[in-house]
Formats: C-alpha cells, sequence, structure tokens
C-alpha cells in the first residue's frame, strides 16, 4: 500500500533504518513495502535480504529529487528495471547536474508522480506505466480537480519517513545541517509533513470507502513489481565468471601457472606440495574462483612490469596457488598455513586478497584494474558510510542551534555537567544522542574494487568521488551477502621505502651489484640481521619499530622468521586484552610451564603452547574443542570482527560452542576462560599468513636497514617516515654515521638525497616554502648551473621576502661562507628599497649594484634556533640546548641501578597513553639519551596525574628500574621537564 517509503540513507532526511522500516510495516500489518531512498539505493539490498523475515514483499526504486523538491518515484518492475534505474540516477550522480522534472521512458520500470508535480508540468498524457500520485490530503479536493478524469491513474502515494514526533523533530535538524542554516530558518520547502507516517487503519478505511479504485490501483502496481537477489548460503556469486571468456581456458591456464610457478618456487616438488596444489585446486574449481585467481594474477603482473613492489597478505597467504601465481610471497607448506581459513566449502562469504602497493603506486594500479575490467561497466569502488558520532554530531546541532563556538567546544569534548546547561545546550545534547549511528554521508571504502559478471548497476547507482572512480552506494557487508567479494588493493609507506632505497643505492653506490630484494629466505637466515631483531635494531623498519614491538622483540629473544611471525600476530590487541601476550612469553621462555595448557589446546596449537595467536586458531578451537562444523566455526570467527557480532546467526553459533563444550563434559571454568581468550582476541589477531606476510617484508626492510643504512634512512625520510617523527629518523640516520645538512639551493633536491655519507634535506621539508617556488629553484638550477651567489640567485628567481627569509635563515646559503644575517640584510634591502626585476638572461645579464652592509654576526646556536622554528627540530643533538643536567647517566646504565632508583635525562620521543581496568590513564614513554640510544618509562596513575607530559623536550627522569624478561624500563616517580638553555637570537 506504501510506495514512497524512506530510509535514513535518504541522507539528512530520514530518520531511522530500513530493518526498522521492515518492523514498523509488520507492526502495521503490511504484507508488501516499497523502499524508495531519496537519490540513493544503500539500504535496497539489505531491504531485500530481511524482507523475507518479517514476512513482507520488497519492493525497491529510487525518489528522485532536485533538493528537497519531489519529481517522481519510480519503482523497479523487476531486476532489469532496478538496473535502468541506476544507470539513470548515476548519470546524474556523475555529471553533479539536476535530474529532469519528467522521467525518461524507462522499459521495466513504473512511475508515479505526486499530483502537485502533474499540475506543475500539466501533464495531461500519461505513459503505460506513468501514474498520479494522490495523498490522503489531497483526496478531500480530488473531486475539483481537472486530474479527476484520471483516476484509472491514480494510486495512494504517501511517503513513510516519521514514526513519531521525536523522529520529525531529528528530521528538521538534518534538513537545517544538509542547509547549512538555522533550524529557525528552515523553510518549509525543505521539510517533509509531520503526517508522513503510516496511516491508522480507520484512515485507510475512509480511503478504501471513498476511493476504491485508488487503492485497488495502488495494489496492483505493487504486485506487478518483483525483484530477487540470491541471499542464501548455497547462492552462486556474481563476480567475474571467465578470465579469458571460455571456463576450460581459465582452468587449463591456471594449472599452467601452477606447474611454471613450483619450477620457480620450489627446488623439488615433494608429494606434500604437488598434494597441496591439486587439493586447493580442486577447491577453487568446485568454489567456481579460478576467474579471481588469474585477476589477481593480471593485476600483480601489470605492476611488476611497471617495477612496482607488493605484498599480498590476509588469508589468502595460506594459498600455495596464490604463492605459485606471484600473489603472495608466503610458502604455506614452510609454515603450516590453514587454507581452509582462505577458502572452505562450508563458507558462503567470498574469499579476498589484501594486496599492498607503495602509495605512490596504488592509483597507477586502480586505474590499471578500472581500464583492464572495464568491460560492460562492471568494475567500482565499495562504499563505506560515514555516520554521525557524537564530536560532530554536537558541532553540526550546535551551529544549527546557534551556539557559539566555546560552547561547541565544551559539549563535543564531553567536559560538562549536566545540570550546568541551559536549555538549548541541553537539547543538543539530546538530539546528538539521537544522531549518533545515522549515516551523514557515503564515503569510499578504503581499499575495496568489486568487479561484476553483470554490469554494476545491475546491483547499485553510483557516485563518483574527486578520484575519479564510480563507487557503488553500499559497503562490503551487503556485498558479501550478494555474493560479490572485493579485490584489496591498499597503500602503504613500507613498500616504498623499499623500492626507493633500492633506486637510492644504485645512484649512491653504483659499484655495487644488483640487490635482490625477494631473495628473503637468505635474509632470514642472515645472523647480523637476526641479532639486530633480538636486540630491537629495527627503527624505521616496517611494523618492528614501535615501542611496543621493540619491547615484544627484546622480551622473546626473537631471532627467526617464525619468531618474526608469532610476535607480529602477539602484538595485536585481542592477544594482550586476553592476557594471553603475557602467558605467550612466560611458556615461551619457560617449557615447564607449557604443561598448564589444557591438553587439547596444546594438541591443537602446539607450536604456540597452546595459546591463540592466529585467527586460525580461533576455527581450530571451535572445530576441535566445540566441535562446531568447519562452516560455523568459520561464521563465529567472522562474527567476532564486530560487523556481523549482531546478527542472529552469530549468537546461535556461539551458543552452540558453549551447549557443546558442555555436552562434552568440558568443566565450566575451562569452557569460560577458553570463551573469553577466544572472543576477546579474534577480532582483532591476524591470519597465520597475514603475519607471514608482514614478517618478509619486515625481513626485507631489515635487510636494508643492516646494510645500506644511510640509503635506508634517505628513503624513509621521503616517504614520509614511520611510526616516529621525523626527526627520529634524521638522528637514527646521523647515529649510523651519516652527516646531516639543512637544505641547501646547490646541493638540495624536493626530496632528500644522499651523496656518500653526506645527506642533505629536501627543500620539500621546509613546509612554508611554495611549491612552485621549489620547482623554479630546481629548474632554473637544472638549466643554467648552480647558484654562485645571493645576488645571483635573486638576479635569476623571482621571490619575495618571506621565501627568502626562509633558506637564509636555514642555511640554503651557507656556501657563500657569508653570515646568514648578512646576507638576510643584504636580501632584505634588495628586496623592498631596489625596483622590483624580473629574472634576467644570463646572456644578457647586467652586474649587480653593489651595496654596503653592517656587519653582522650569528653563532651556531642561533642557526640551531632557527632550525627549530623552521623544521621543528634541530639537526644537532638536542642535548646541546639543555641547561646543565645534574648526572651523566645513560640508558647503558640502567642495568647497574636494577631494582633501584636511578636519574637520568631523557628527550621525549613519543608517549602513549591507556586506561587501566578502572578507568585512569596511565602512560608510556620512550625517550633517548644523549647518546641517541633509547630509555622507556612507565608512568602509573598517581605519578602520571602529578608528573604530566608537557611537550617536546627534554625530561629529568627518575624511577625504579625495572627487568622484564630482559627489557629494562624505568616506572617513573619523579618527571620534570627541564628548560633549554635562553634563545641567543633574543639575548640583548
Amino acid at each position: 500500500m506504501y510506495l514512497n517509503c524512506h530510509s535514513y540513507f535518504s541522507l539528512r532526511y530520514g530518520t531511522f533504518s530500513e530493518k526498522e522500516l521492515l518492523e514498523l510495516g509488520q507492526k502495521h500489518r503490511q504484507n508488501v513495502l516499497a523502499l524508495t531512498d531519496i537519490n540513493n539505493t544503500s539500504a535496497c539490498m539489505s531491504f531485500v535480504r530481511q524482507a523475507a523475515e518479517f514476512n513482507i514483499k520488497p519492493v525497491i526504486g529510487i525518489d528522485f529529487r532536485n533538493g528537497a523538491k519531489q519529481l517522481f518515484v519510480a519503482l523497479a518492475e523487476n531486476n532489469k528495471g532496478f538496473q535502468e534505474l541506476n544507470s539513470y540516477l548515476s548519470y546524474y550522480t556523475h555529471s553533479k547536474s539536476s535530474i529532469p522534472e519528467e522521467a525518461p521512458q524507462f522499459i521495466s520500470a513504473k512511475i508515479i508522480y505526486p499530483l502537485s508535480q502533474v499540475i506543475a508540468l500539466e501533464k495531461v498524457s500519461f505513459q503505460k506505466n506513468e501514474y498520479i500520485g494522490v495523498g490522503p490530503n489531497d483526496l478531500p479536493y480530488l473531486h475539483r480537480s481537472p486530474y479527476f478524469q484520471y483516476q484509472e491513474k491514480m494510486v495512494l502515494f504517501h511517503p513513510i519517513t516519521f514514526r513519531n514526533k521525536r523522529d520529525f523533530n531529528i528530521h528538521r535538524l538534518l534538513r537545517a545541517i544538509d542547509n547549512n542554516i538555522l533550524l529557525s530558518k528552515l523553510p518549509k520547502t525543505e521539510e517533509g509533513l509531520p503526517s508522513d507516517s503510516f496511516l491508522s487503519q480507520e484512515e485507510l478505511n475512509k480511503i478504501e470507502e471513498q476511493y476504491p479504485d485508488i487503492l485497488e490501483n495502488t495494489k496492483t502496481l505493487l504486485s506487478k513489481c518483483n525483484i530477487h537477489f540470491d541471499f542464501s548460503s548455497s547462492r552462486k556469486h556474481q563476480n567475474l565468471l571467465s578470465f579469458l571468456g571460455n571456463r576450460d581456458s581459465d582452468n587449463k591456464f591456471l594449472e599452467f601457472l601452477c606447474q611454471k610457478g613450483l619450477k620457480k618456487r620450489y627446488d623439488v616438488i615433494t608429494p606434500i606440495i604437488k598434494n597441496r596444489v591439486e587439493k586447493e585446486l580442486k577447491t577453487i574449481k568446485e568454489m567456481d574462483y579460478v576467474a579471481f585467481f588469474l585477476s589477481n594474477w593480471k593485476i600483480i603482473r601489470y605492476a611488476k612490469s611497471r617495477g612496482y613492489y607488493h605484498v599480498g597478505r590476509g588469508s589468502g597467504a595460506n594459498s600455495i596457488v596464490a604463492y605459485l601465481l606471484g600473489i603472495t610471497d608466503v610458502d604455506p607448506i614452510e609454515l603450516d598455513l590453514y587454507f581452509e581459513r582462505f577458502m572452505n566449502l562450508y563458507r558462503a562469504n567470498p574469499p579476498d586478497f589484501d594486496i599492498d602497493f607503495s602509495s605512490k603506486d596504488r592509483n597507477d594500479v586502480t586505474n590499471f584494474i578500472f581500464e583492464y575490467f572495464k568491460g560492460n561497466n562492471q568494475v567500482a569502488l565499495l562504499a563505506t558510510y560515514n555516520c554521525f558520532q557524537h564530536s560532530g554530531a554536537v558541532r553540526e546541532l550546535g551551529k544549527v542551534f546557534g551556539l557559539p563556538k566555546p560552547e561547541l567546544d565544551i559539549l563535543s569534548d564531553g567536559k560538562f555537567e549536566i545540570d550546568k546547561l541551559d536549555e538549548l545546550q541541553l537539547l543538543v545534547v539530546k538530539y546528538s544522542q539521537l544522531l549518533i549511528g545515522i549515516p551523514n554521508h557515503l564515503s569510499v571504502h578504503s581499499s575495496g574494487i568489486i568487479i561484476s559478471e553483470k554490469p554494476i548497476h545491475y546491483f547499485s547507482a553510483t557516485n563518483l568521488p574527486p578520484k575519479g572512480f564510480p563507487t557503488v552506494q553500499f559497503d562490503m557487508e551487503i556485498a558479501e551477502d550478494v555474493g560479490l567479494f572485493k579485490y584489496d588493493i591498499l597503500g602503504q609507506r613500507g613498500l616504498g621505502k623499499i623500492k626507493d632505497t633500492l633506486s637510492i643505492i644504485k645512484d649512491n653506490r653504483p659499484e655495487l651489484a644488483a640487490i635482490d630484494i625477494h631473495d628473503v629466505k637468505r635474509f632470514m637466515h642472515d645472523p647480523k640481521i637476526n641479532k639486530n631483531i633480538s636486540e630491537a635494531k629495527c627503527i624505521g623498519c616496517f611494523y618492528v619499530e614501535s615501542p611496543a614491538m621493540r619491547m615484544l622483540l627484546k622480551k622473546l629473544g626473537v631471532n627467526t622468521y617464525l619468531g618474526l611471525v608469532a610476535a607480529s600476530s602477539i602484538i595485536r590487541p585481542g592477544v594482550a586484552k586476553s592476557g594471553m601476550m603475557r602467558e605467550y612469553i612466560l611458556r615461551h621462555r619457560d617449557p615447564e610451564r607449557i604443561k598448564l595448557a589444557h591438553p587439547v589446546m596444546l594438541e591443537i596449537m602446539p607450536e604456540t603452547y597452546g595459546i591463540m595467536v592466529y585467527q586460525e586458531d580461533v576455527i581450530k578451537v571451535a572445530h576441535y574443542f566445540a566441535g562446531l562444523d568447519l562452516g560455523e566455526a568459520d561464521q563465529l570467527r567472522r562474527g567476532m570482527s564486530g560487523k556481523f557480532r549482531s546478527r542472529d546467526e552469530f549468537v546461535k553459533v556461539k551458543k552452540k560452542f558453549i551447549n557443546n563444550c558442555r555436552e562434552k563434559g568440558i568443566p565450566q571454568d575451562t569452557i569460560k576462560e577458553v570463551w573469553h581468550q577466544t572472543e576477546s582476541f579474534a577480532g582483532y589477531a591476524f591470519a597465520k599468513g597475514h603475519s607471514a606476510s608482514y614478517a618478509v617484508e619486515s625481513y626485507q626492510s631489515l635487510f636494508l636497514k643492516t646494510y645500506y643504512p644511510l640509503e635506508y634512512m634517505v628513503a624513509v625520510l621521503n616517504n614520509g617516515g614511520g611510526f616516529y617523527r621525523i626527526e627520529t629518523y634524521v638522528h637514527e640516520a646521523r647515529l649510523h654515521g651519516a652527516h646531516i645538512h639543512s637544505p641547501d639551493i646547490n646541493q638540495s633536491q624536493k626530496q632528500t638525497h644522499i651523496k656518500g655519507n653526506h645527506i642533505f634535506l629536501g627543500l620539500g621539508f621546509l613546509h612554508n616554502l611554495d611549491t612552485n617556488f621549489i620547482e623554479n629553484i630546481l629548474s632554473e638550477r637544472k638549466k643554467n648551473g648552480s647558484y654562485k651567489s645571493l645576488e645571483d640567485f635573486l638576479e635569476r628567481i623571482e621571490t619575495g621576502t618571506e621565501q627568502i627569509e626562509i633558506l637564509l635563515r636555514i642555511g640554503a646559503f651557507n656556501f657563500t661562507g657569508i653570515n646568514r644575517r648578512e646576507l638576510l640584510w643584504k636580501a632584505l634591502y634588495k628586496l623592498n628599497k631596489e625596483p622590483q626585476r624580473r629574472p634576467q638572461n644570463q646572456l644578457f645579464k647586467l652586474k649587480p649594484k653593489e651595496i654596503t652592509i653592517p656587519k653582522l654576526s650569528s653563532t651556531e646556536l642561533e642557526d640551531v634556533f632557527d632550525q627549530m622554528e623552521i623544521l621543528g627540530y634541530p639537526l644537532c643533538n638536542p642535548f646541546l640546548l639543555a641547561e646543565k643536567t645534574s648526572n651523566d647517566n645513560l640508558a647503558t646504565h640502567m642495568e647497574s641501578f636494577l631494582n633501584t632508583e636511578m636519574t637520568l635525562y631523557g628527550y621525549l620521543v613519543t608517549r602513549k597513553r591507556t586506561t587501566t581496568a578502572n578507568g585512569q590513564n596511565m602512560f608510556f614513554g620512550t625517550f633517548l639519551d644523549k647518546d641517541g640510544q633509547w630509555i622507556d618509562t612507565v608512568h602509573f596513575p598517581p605519578v602520571a596525574a602529578k608528573y604530566p607530559f608537557r611537550g617536546q623536550g627534554i625530561y629529568r627522569l627518575k624511577g625504579k628500574v625495572i627487568d622484564e624478561f630482559g627489557f629494562l624500563s624505568i616506572e617513573i616517580t619523579q618527571m620534570y621537564r627541564i628548560s633549554y638553555i635562553q634563545d641567543p637570537r633574543y639575548t640583548f
């Protein structure tokens, strides 16, 4: 009966979810509902999937509008009609143009024009599929309307947008937010009507008495609309079905690639390897994923042809076929990886690969995918829903109510006493809570691409974000539900560092032979690299440089690839949260403690001492410990990721897990402990293949850091650093023997570069320096040679006082041998006193006018303070700037103070805030001593409150030295930031 229902995906208009719409429909005894969100199809798939649970026939369509003005509603007669509507809407979302007032001639869609629009268009002829929508408010005057004669074309047209008065209030607030105006200024034309909710049975009976034909027309129209998408567990996937255009050819080509890969990857092909390949190929063919593997192979092949490095990770690394095709570089035989974690016949949801590229290369790879697989509009990015959260909701509502910014800041931070708020502030707080979770706008998934057998518009309309790639209007969860798997193409800086280092080595040390960075197995057995890992000398290296990882590597004494694989997953929040990270360390260091493990758990996971470390362990425990089948076990693992936790399927599997354990006679305490371990870490842990992939990249970066530290640190700097601030990597390069030079107009490039062991920071590091100005400096230098003097520079480069001052203060003209203050005085005089001249042609260059300047000077310390002001950090040891310290204790002395109190000084690198079980703040600090060695500190709540961190600088640290599994740290009892020496630039 209802042809125009909105969910909250009618963005900044609707007020409740598609599931709540179905609940309302069931409550009002409706057996059919039409979801027609405004210029949006985000909820359509989910609406169709859930409708059967409420015994409601789903009809889907689109409410086409320009702004708030309703033009017409289109209902899909069938799937072909839905595709038509999606294509039509997408044209206008892509072009950002207005939708025409009248609908085109759709083949498989019904069009309903509201009566007001029919009157405005003076429309007197109607196609077979076109209808006039009349609402309850139109009916009392219908007999006087010139359109009374068109009753055979009339249908009941009553929008459903609200459940109650509160929903209407939320709607008005959303409309004010959308229009960016005060609520009091919101025009009525921008709102729906308060009556846009389900009609009572009495109202419907009254309409039926007056105009039974209109209701009958409405029912007939709805009966002609039938949509179907298969969401069953036995559904066929909707992805590209054939890579070469023929499935038999696909199968043979995949087999050929596997045979080729076997010869490349293995010196000896054992029966275990051969059987694993046959097993995987059989499963891949049975599940119809041959084209999926070949498509990923094609993507990787293109990337390699362009010289791009990649890492294939995630559970896809569990596949030997992926290893043979070069999609991953992890040998699943060596690591005994569980293929069923990636693919199994019980798994309804599709597998996917996570493929990382350098952030610089990712866009080109994405563009290749869209070009190569575009076919008949078959490729798109996945969407994500950007929903209102507390802070954003408060700020948007505060603007709508006209609150000043200081009040918004207080409300947004949540630092207020509710009984001290005025009426308007209370309204903002109240309605901000009601907005939380409502979609605000659509965004783009960080990496997900879908390649469909059918045109993308068969499933959804598309938007066209700034990057220029069509994006569907639903998210990953819906894509998986309908049988679309995604290709994850991600960008990360670690690969950029590796790629750039190899290029830098080639330029800086051309005498060296080419490096095979993919010879990872050699790196894994290199004693020098493994020694650095065990001592946590990993600054700048992928995934292993953070304070927490340094701590774990030392505690475990990691010196093998397998040890690093385990550490990569143990460090994840889930294992730590369950308390099992500490237990893992204890069992690793004390074999006797392994006996404490439950026998079944130890039998399932002997490699990790009976402790769940990887996502596969959830499947193993659920299958072998709790007796779930593999499909249920994987459903449990997926449910714990959070996205599916609220689904009924997950709740049922959880109950079965616990009941099966009870039936086995397992004690309740053991069940509770195992479930706690499983639940607390599963959503955060890595698949073992994922950890193995990370460890491969870590070894590649560790190899470069160990043998080519200066070139590697330059690459780190040029790729934006890593876990720490840029200055940490400048400091690390200095520790490895580099001479660090500030940006120089004759030596520096835009990025940092190296000559021998001299590192010249790039001009691009001067953030306030205009990009075009930098390009002009470099292009002129390339064209006409180095700059001979300040005067020469000013003659050749057009500049202003602000730009030249930055260059002079940072020391870019130090090559002249003239004090930078003298140069600055001269530059300001020439730019301000002399007539402005454009850069001169070198052939006809006039001799610059000689000027007499006063004798000026500056000290080295003044130059350092300039560096701090311009770069944000000094290029020298920061301890040179500190006031005199009271002792010379260093990090290397900590061992002699074990279990006693010591005082030493550290330069703050980073800090991490966490909370105790009772919600109090505590911190972990990371400092460098004056010799550049690391100091790690623990700040328990009472001390953290009394001695807070006070920004960047050098701190006097006092506390007790603790040794935990060979890792030394200081439990702070006192901490003060000490003053730098007085800035000599302002000393008179």
